[in-house]
Order: C-alpha cells, then structure tokens, then sequence
C-alpha cells in the first residue's frame, strides 16, 4: 500500500546525509554547509519541513565550530526527519524542539 511519500527523494536525501556523515570529521566547514544547503533547498522544494528546520540546526551548529557527536546526532535526527512522512507545520516544530534539545551546544 502506497503512504504519499516520495522515496526516490528519500534515498537521495539519504544518500546525501549518509555522504555528510562519512566526511563530517576531516572535511572542511564551508563544504559541510554547502552539502547541507542542497540538502536544505530540496527539502524546501519538495514541502519537507521537518528536514528545513534540523539543517538549520546543523549549520548554526558548524559555525558555532562544533563537530564530532553533536553533529552526528545532529545528522541522525535529519534522517528521521526525511523519512518521518510528514510536511506539516506541526511535524517541523516538534524536529526544531528536538534539534534545539539535541543540539545545544
């Protein structure tokens, strides 16, 4: 049974978080965040709300200078967010609430 989402988008979105989370330790910043922004300008395109608000996290966190764990879970919880099958605006404010726990710095 079909649920409406969209996983060719999916699995590229995952495919590019999976590329983030292989490079984040030695690659440098400026190419982190312009990873994170494609990722982000597709989920926009593409209504996937919840995605938009934990790359936003993310980033703020690179340049902040934080790298290692935070990011890591920083891009586990943007996993959860492309998969989660919703787009609505209430769906977002629960993943920034969790970004904002999970990626205080």
């Amino acid at each position: 049974m079909a649920d409406g989402r969209n996983w060719a988008l999916i699995g590229e979105l995952q495919a590019r978080i999976t590329s983030i989370e292989g490079r984040a330790a030695r690659a440098a910043t400026a190419d982190l965040a312009a990873d994170l922004d494609s990722i982000r300008r597709l989920a926009m395109a593409n209504g996937l709300t919840p995605a938009v608000c934990i790359v936003h996290a993310i980033e703020s966190a690179l340049a902040s200078g934080q790298r290692g764990p935070l990011i890591a879970d920083g891009l586990s919880l943007l996993r959860d967010a492309v998969a989660c099958g919703r787009s609505d605006s209430r769906a977002g404010a629960v993943f920034a609430a969790a970004s904002a726990i999970r990626l205080a710095s």
